[in-house]
């Protein structure tokens, strides 16, 4: 169980950076709901093109790279391929496959650290008002 663990954090990964869902743009709890939503619908999206492209080819889900899918399907779009098209689309999914790493272990730790500015807790209107009048704030080091 601890092994397969690696797998759900790439899932996760995929899904915040590859998707672009680490940041939620919307302000309202409606909105902010239906782009997670529509996050979580296009990754089960490449997540089934990836499991086609495998049946097609006779391997596993997970020797094919989802940045990879996702990359194909974004150039593929523009073409609106016809129905018979559409294996040959499968053939170049399944064509780059992702290495096999067993026992994979990486450090939980962030590598960039956030920057060293204070969160704005005010309208950003007095805020610039703040800064006109007393100039921007010392450096926090």
């Amino acid at each position: 169980m601890y092994a397969r663990r690696w797998n759900v954090e790439l899932d996760l990964r995929n899904i915040k950076t590859t998707l672009g869902l680490q940041m939620l743009r919307c302000m309202s709890p409606d909105m902010s709901a239906k782009e997670l939503w529509s996050g979580l619908l296009a990754s089960n999206l490449i997540k089934c093109l990836m499991m086609r492209a495998a049946n097609h080819a006779g391997i596993l889900p997970r020797q094919i790279g989802f940045k990879h899918t996702l990359q194909l399907w974004l150039a593929w779009i523009p073409w609106r391929p016809d129905a018979e098209d559409v294996h040959v689309l499968l053939l170049l999914i399944a064509e780059q496959r992702v290495g096999q790493r067993p026992g994979r272990l990486e450090p939980r730790a962030v590598k960039r650290r956030p920057k060293p500015f204070p969160l704005l807790t005010k309208p950003r209107a007095l805020a610039r008002e703040e800064v006109r009048r007393n100039g921007h704030a010392l450096s926090l080091k």
